[in-house]
């Protein structure tokens, strides 16, 4: 059996287009599937429109979630529900073309991957978000504990296996294209370039972007920490050399007066002091959201197999 999961967050304009397509791709490959569309908590349309696409055909799925929890977590709802041997992560605004599973379904069954990730090879349309992906990626693969990221998202298909190592894995404060590469296994990929957003706007502002980029630096690097170590380590060194420079000067009568340098240099330090104390902090606020031990999701309602009333 397969299983396709994605989540959505107030796409009631793309729902039937998305349906449509996914439908239409899964039955190039296999007719026993299921598509398990992820409500995060949508205030729109689209539980309704779901839900009368699911009365055609009752392969499509709903999970509602009791409320917004994020697309990580929306994701991990629908792998902990799907059923197949074969699971695919699709985002639900087309911007990953559906029709890319088929190639990603015979890799994985033809070629016997346990896991195949979509690469972005480049992304249509042009803008800041465009740059900060580019410039993300790059900051992760140059200090990442994981050097084989690649390019990668959500969207991958992984075999059974893979899903439940994947989900045996419980941390809070979750990046899965990270969680997928750390898990091993043998990985292949397929390149697609990414399409623009077809209709309505995009759910992922900036600081959502920019959130999930420190999730995932913060959960999958030391360089943070290490940055405090070395930048504390040059500071020493350089205010030790200036404390000989102010005693020789002082010795020998060459000490020029005044209190500009002692400003800049208790500034300076104060500022160094207060980044070093905000990045322990974001390690002291993740190792607390663990500690809570609090569920990732709950579940409004799945509706699955037995018909609604």
């Amino acid at each position: 059996m397969f299983s396709l999961v994605i989540p959505i967050y107030n796409e009631e304009k793309l729902i039937d287009e998305l349906l449509d397509r996914a439908v239409q791709a899964i039955d190039s490959f296999t007719k026993d599937y299921e598509v398990i569309i992820v409500d995060d908590g949508s205030t729109d349309q689209s539980v309704s429109h779901i839900l009368a696409r699911r009365e055609k055909n009752n392969k499509i799925k709903l999970l509602s979630l009791s409320k917004n929890f994020g697309h990580q977590a929306a994701f991990t709802a629908g792998l902990e529900y799907a059923r197949g041997d074969i699971m695919a992560m699709m985002d639900g605004d087309l911007q990953d073309p559906p029709e890319l599973l088929t190639a990603m379904y015979n890799k994985i069954t033809k070629e016997e991957y346990d896991i195949v990730s979509a690469k972005r090879t480049g992304r249509k349309g042009a803008g800041s978000r465009n740059l900060y992906a580019r410039l993300f990626h790059s900051i992760l693969k140059s200090i990442g504990d994981i050097r084989s990221m690649g390019n990668y998202g959500n969207y991958s298909m992984m075999k059974r296996i893979a899903v439940d190592a994947l989900l045996s894995m419980k941390e809070k404060v979750r990046y899965l294209p990270g969680l997928r590469i750390f898990i091993g296994f043998k990985h292949g990929d397929v390149e697609y370039v990414r399409e623009e957003r077809l209709r309505g706007k995009s759910k992922m502002k900036l600081r959502n972007l920019f959130s999930l980029a420190s999730d995932a630096i913060f959960s999958f690097s030391r360089f943070p920490i290490r940055f405090c170590l070395i930048l504390g380590t040059l500071g020493t060194l350089i205010f030790m050399a200036a404390g000989v420079y102010v005693l020789v000067a002082k010795a020998t009568g060459i000490a020029v007066p005044g209190w500009s340098s002692i400003l800049l240099s208790i500034y300076f330090l104060g500022s160094v002091q207060l980044v070093f104390l905000g990045i322990l902090g974001e390690y002291i606020f993740r190792n607390y959201k663990e500690s809570q031990n609090r569920p990732v999701y709950f579940v409004r309602k799945f509706y699955d197999d037995t018909p609604e009333k």
